[in-house]
Parts: structure tokens; C-alpha cells; sequence
């Protein structure tokens, strides 16, 4: 699916005025910015995104000693700026995240899907977590497997955690996080789970071993062919239109093994009928057959 070619007009069409304080932001130069990030990620950024975007780009103007964001604009779409477009993505993606967010979700991975899964036999599973941020997603979905390890016997269990961002991507792959984070974790799951690391926690080996990461653009080819099991794709379709968010959800129906499961956001429920997927609870839905 290939996204179209510009992001929806922002509201307050004025030319004229500055924004922010350091440096001068123009609606133009705002529009120019949405434009882009709608083009490689699919994301609308629409007004009320102005402070965010002045606030986390004015730090790459600084980086990069300039002093406007028309030259920033103009250096990211030039063949000397390639290298920029990652940073500019990490710096305007949205990350935020917990353990055991939406909760409802792993006890339905745990009791409805793995377990399930385990008694009827199956050697393999895999579990995609799209948009997985800083790492919680995919560890709270590894210590639910883990919880669930005695019902699914000796099944090959992997989880894929993708992100758009590098910078995220990293502070997943170390399994790192202040203790006040991880108290999210629900007590009966934390023995052998995790260590003291100074005033951090770090996720174990055997935790790690069970997720491989990689940077993915969602809005591109896909370097896998599944199927998974299951996918969660939560608090990352808010970002698109209308049209993306229905592309992704097809393809994410058509990559799941028949009666896979697929998990969203709190307010990304499916209006409607889906042909491919029937609702099963609170933003979960399974793969028609």
C-alpha cells in the first residue's frame, strides 16, 4: 500500500506569523514538516502537534548549527540529508508506553490464545508486536508466556518487536528501566524475571532470548511472511487517516494464522463488519476463517 502523496491541509492556514521562540516556525515550515512525516510514516500531525515538533526539532537544528527550519527542510530532502531522515523520525515519532498496559489484553493472551495453543499440540507460535517502543509490550508479552510455559510444553515461542524508531529500539533491546516502571509488572510474575541494576531493573536473559527487534516502517514491504499467532498493534493507528489505518488492519488480518489474534488500542476498535476479522472482546479480534 503506498501512502498518498501529502498529509491533510492543517486548519489555520496563516503564512505569516512565527512559532515557538528560538528559532521562527511558519505555518508554512509546520506544513512543510507534516508533509514529510506523513510521507515516510504515514502520520498526520495536524495542529495541536506545533509545540511537540518545534520542541524536539529545534534540538536537530541545534545539532546541525542551523538556524531555520527552512534549511533544516531543505537539507532532510537533499541526497546529502539521507542520514538525517532516521533522526528526523526518531525526533517526531510518539513514544509512550507501560507494562501491562490494557491488561485485559494478557489475560487474554495467556488463557484464551497460548494456553489454548499449548494443549492442542502446536511446536510453534509467534507473536508480532508493531509500534513496541521502548520494550514493554513485547516483555509483558514474554512474561506472559512464561507464566504460561508448563500449559504450552516445549512450543517454539518467539516474539518480533518492531518500531520506526532506533533510539527507542535500543532502550528495548538493553531491557533496562527504573524501578518505578516495572512495578507495573504484577508481583506473581517478577520472581526470576528481572534483577536490581542500581536503581533500574533489568529484564533477564531468558526474557531477552524470546524477542528479537528490528526497525520497520510500517507503511512498507514487510521483510517477513509470517504467519503469527498473534499481532498487537496498539496506540499506533491512531497516528494515520482513515485510509491507512484500514490498509494496515487488512494487512495485518492477512498475516495471521487462521483464528490468530489481533490485539489494539483502547480507542482503535473496528467500526463495522470486518470481512477478515470477527470482535472477540474489547479491541481483540480473531482471524475469520
Amino acid at each position: 500500500m503506498t501512502p498518498r502523496s501529502s498529509a491533510p491541509r492543517v486548519s489555520d492556514s496563516r503564512d505569516t506569523g512565527a512559532y515557538g521562540g528560538e528559532f521562527n516556525m511558519s505555518d508554512a515550515e509546520f506544513q512543510r514538516v507534516a508533509d514529510k512525516v506523513f510521507e515516510i510514516a504515514g502520520i498526520v500531525l495536524k495542529d495541536h502537534k506545533r509545540q511537540m515538533v518545534y520542541t524536539r526539532l529545534s534540538r536537530r537544528l541545534r545539532a546541525l548549527g542551523m538556524t531555520s527550519f527552512t534549511d533544516y527542510m531543505d537539507h532532510l530532502e537533499s541526497g546529502a540529508g539521507s542520514r538525517e531522515i532516521t533522526e528526523f523520525s526518531n525526533a517526531v515519532t510518539t513514544n509512550l508506553t507501560s507494562f501491562f498496559r490494557e491488561s485485559h489484553h494478557f489475560d487474554h493472551l495467556r488463557h484464551e490464545v497460548l494456553e489454548p495453543l499449548g494443549k492442542a499440540g502446536k511446536s510453534r507460535i509467534r507473536v508480532w508486536s508493531a509500534g513496541c517502543s521502548t520494550g514493554e509490550e513485547p516483555y509483558s508479552i514474554a512474561l506472559t508466556a512464561r507464566a504460561a510455559a508448563r500449559s504450552m510444553g516445549g512450543a517454539d515461542f518467539r516474539i518480533l518487536a518492531t518500531d520506526l524508531d532506533t533510539n527507542v529500539l535500543a532502550k528495548a533491546k538493553a531491557g533496562i528501566y527504573p524501578e518505578a516502571r516495572a512495578a507495573d509488572v504484577p508481583s506473581e510474575l517478577r520472581s526470576g524475571a528481572m534483577s536490581r541494576r542500581g536503581a533500574d531493573v533489568e529484564m533477564s536473559a531468558q526474557l531477552k532470548s524470546m524477542i528479537a527487534f528490528r526497525q520497520l516502517n510500517l507503511l512498507h514491504a514487510w521483510p517477513f511472511r509470517g504467519p503469527f499467532d498473534v499481532i498487537f498493534c496498539r496506540n499506533v493507528l491512531i497516528y494515520f487517516d482513515a485510509e491507512t489505518k484500514a490498509g494496515l488492519v487488512r494487512r495485518y488480518a492477512e498475516a495471521l494464522t487462521d483464528d490468530g489474534i489481533l490485539y489494539l488500542g483502547h480507542s482503535e476498535s473496528l467500526l463495522g463488519e470486518h470481512p477478515l476479522l470477527s470482535s472477540e472482546g474489547r479491541t481483540i479480534y480473531r482471524r475469520r476463517r
